[in-house]
């Protein structure tokens, strides 16, 4: 339970839990709704869309280049597409990676030039695995060194068969968006299968995408994008601290209402029930292409430690940090395998999971790429560093409700990115009873 200095605790209590939550809406699918529909013709309508920092981030890059969209709220969310316009000024995203990156492959087709900032944390991340695609296709990008700012110029850009060194669905979707925005062809292959949003979504609109032994295919044609209207899913990553939640409770039942159950995001699920955890899937039905659910948890008998392989990650990587402190709580070790890319995140996540986890009593260890948690049944104390990483203070705010516990968290703010009422949900779905 959160209190007014951030902290969790939970200490000589059982913790039950109840209710229904339903999560914000899919990060991933409302970065990329905006964006297509900023290069759709006439107007488009979502609602569910995510109102946290990192899409505002992307609604404001899209107003700075000449697209009207609506307010970010609770409400529907109107974008009147346009043909694009150079900027009178930088591309601020933010902390979002996302922005930055899918932006670029949306400016690759333009005339105009534009510089890409963020705050200081985005200015960190790597961008080459982006902009090193982009200038195979003729794109003209000025950059010092492996991040933001960068100046891109667009104009005629050739097509592109592309082996991608890493499975990111943030770098197969620049290369699409590069392709559709320039008219030209593109083939993407990955080591392992990233999360496939984007061509679901070109496969909703009426684009010609296609995939055939693991690489994914867009041909030009003279189809316009239409003006679409969408319901936008719960976000699965977010879905993912209220399962925690509920794994870690002594007894009751959630229901999350509203999820997306895409098979390239819900590797978390699979792995926790491989440990033992009870999540039963009901009221499927489908969005927009995008099958949805709702998401039954249960506690059970507890967990059992596993290894997450590396052909696993790309389904999960946003999860690591829960899973994590989860498996904290389980019986035996727990490796995830090949978490390298966590490094580059919001913060060095790598790194951080396991010195927080070992600030609060429980062994853990970055060993090269590999992070390796021992569970234990001592109540976790102790404090928190998030480094302002949404995922790390949500992670460990769910670990701070299990019976005993007492965590203090260095920050909540950073929850505003992906889930502004995290904190408020985490408390509805609790009941403390004293044993």
């Amino acid at each position: 339970m959160a209190d007014a200095g951030g902290g969790v605790a939970a200490a000589h209590r059982a913790v039950r839990i109840h209710g229904v939550v339903r999560p914000p809406g899919d990060k991933s699918i409302s970065h990329r709704v905006l964006m297509l529909a900023a290069l759709a013709k006439g107007k488009s309508e979502f609602s569910g869309l995510l109102t946290g920092d990192d899409v505002k981030s992307s609604a404001r890059v899209l107003r700075q280049l000449g697209v009207k969209v609506s307010t970010i709220r609770d409400s529907v969310v109107q974008v009147s597409g346009s043909r694009l316009l150079a900027p009178r000024s930088r591309l601020n995203c933010g902390n979002s990676g996302t922005t930055a990156r899918l932006i670029l492959g949306m400016l690759a087709g333009q005339t105009f030039g534009a510089t890409l900032t963020g705050d200081a944390s985005l200015r960190r991340r790597p961008m080459r695995r982006v902009t090193e695609p982009l200038k195979a296709m003729g794109a003209d990008i000025k950059e010092r060194g492996d991040g933001l700012p960068l100046t891109i110029r667009g104009g005629k850009l050739r097509g592109l068969n592309y082996n991608s060194p890493v499975a990111s669905a943030q770098v197969k979707s620049a290369i699409l968006l590069a392709g559709l925005t320039a008219k030209v062809p593109v083939t993407i292959r990955e080591p392992y299968r990233s999360r496939d949003h984007t061509e679901r979504l070109f496969a909703h609109l009426g684009l010609a995408i296609h995939e055939r032994d693991g690489a994914i295919s867009y041909q030009p044609s003279a189809i316009s994008i239409p003006a679409f209207q969408l319901s936008v899913p719960g976000d699965p990553s977010s879905a993912a601290f209220m399962v925690g939640a509920a794994v870690l409770a002594d007894g009751g039942e959630l229901t999350i209402e509203n999820v997306g159950v895409n098979p390239t995001r819900t590797g978390f699920l699979v792995v926790l029930e491989r440990m033992g955890a009870h999540v039963e899937r009901v009221n499927l039905r489908d969005e927009g292409g995008e099958p949805v659910a709702d998401l039954v948890v249960r506690p059970g008998g507890g967990l059992t430690g596993t290894e997450v392989a590396v052909a696993e990650i790309p389904t999960l990587v946003d999860e690591v940090p829960i899973l994590a402190v989860l498996a904290s709580r389980a019986r035996g070790k727990t490796v995830f395998r090949e978490v390298g890319e966590l490094r580059v995140k919001e913060s060095n996540r790598l790194e951080l999971i396991a010195a927080n986890l070992r600030g609060l009593g429980v062994r853990a260890e970055a060993l090269g790429n590999d992070l390796h948690v021992e569970g234990t049944e001592k109540p976790p104390r102790g404090r928190v560093d998030t480094a302002s990483d949404h995922r790390l203070a949500m992670a460990f705010a769910v670990l701070g409700t299990a019976a005993g516990a007492n965590v203090k968290l260095s920050e909540k703010k950073s929850v505003a990115i992906s889930y502004p009422g995290f904190f408020a949900d985490l408390k509805r779905i609790r009941a403390d009873v004293p044993t």
